[in-house]
């Protein structure tokens, strides 16, 4: 049975380059638009793993992260930020959030996939 990862990003060719390079690696993918989006797709389906922007409307992605440390469900779920912020403040808040891994844009696929396969468990 494929992991199945969620993908939070307010751009849509940026999702679309994730998405492809997540499912040619065999995984199963969900996408929303920004946090606000995530937390909604969120209904207690069984994520391995989510792919974080910082900067994005309605909800930033730190504020996401936080919401989510709450829920039961997904509390410990493994988040990846990938985003264009690259300031140690930034990185230090991300990580007080409970981020597991940084990533900066503009990125290799392969750069995502390695951190990607660092986090799930086979």
């Amino acid at each position: 049975m494929a992991k199945t990862i969620m993908i939070i990003d307010d751009s849509v060719s940026l999702r679309q380059v994730v998405a492809i390079a997540l499912a040619g690696a065999g995984y199963d993918v969900i996408e929303a638009c920004d946090g606000q989006d995530a937390l909604a797709k969120l209904t207690g389906q069984k994520i391995h793993l989510m792919i974080c922007d910082v900067n994005m409307p309605n909800m930033d992605g730190i504020t996401f992260l936080k919401s989510i440390r709450v829920h039961p469900s997904y509390k410990f779920t493994p988040v990846i930020m990938l985003t264009t912020e690259a300031g140690e403040d930034k990185k230090r808040e991300g990580q007080a959030a409970g981020a597991r891994a940084w990533v900066v844009k503009p990125f290799k696929p392969e750069q995502l996939l390695v951190a990607v396969s660092k986090l799930i468990l086979p």
